[in-house]
């Protein structure tokens, strides 16, 4: 099970710094389409309500644009927020994807390097 702490690890981000004040909601350009907003978010992972997040088809409408950490006077950051719920999702769903023994079968001469560590890390528990 998921809980608020595993989230916390994966983002690197402290929802009780959250002060609520919507900046982060109101510049989001993704906002008509999500189910959770992201003040809603930050508030929900705050209170441990990570398997309705976990569930919620908002979680694959953000932009990951980033506006709202730009926004957010308290540097929440509720994109790594979202970030990491999506991330606790699929690694529930499928476990590890990928196996650092694969990594140099998928290297490919114009692949960035740091493509293939972020998804070893993206995709590893």
């Amino acid at each position: 099970m998921i809980d608020t702490e595993t989230i916390r690890r994966i983002s690197g981000v402290n929802p009780r710094k959250c002060m609520k004040c919507g900046k982060c909601t109101a510049s989001c350009p993704a906002y008509d389409e999500m189910e959770y907003h992201p003040h809603q978010f930050v508030d929900m992972v705050e209170t441990g309500r990570i398997d309705e997040l976990m569930n919620s088809k908002g979680i694959y409408r953000c932009l990951s644009c980033f506006a709202c950490v730009e926004r957010c006077p308290r540097s929440v950051e509720p994109a790594k927020l979202i970030e990491a719920v999506r991330l606790a999702v699929i690694r529930q769903q499928g476990g590890d994807h990928m196996k650092p023994d694969a990594v140099p079968g998928l290297l490919e001469e114009n692949l960035p390097q740091q493509a293939i560590t972020s998804a070893l890390r993206k995709y590893r528990k």
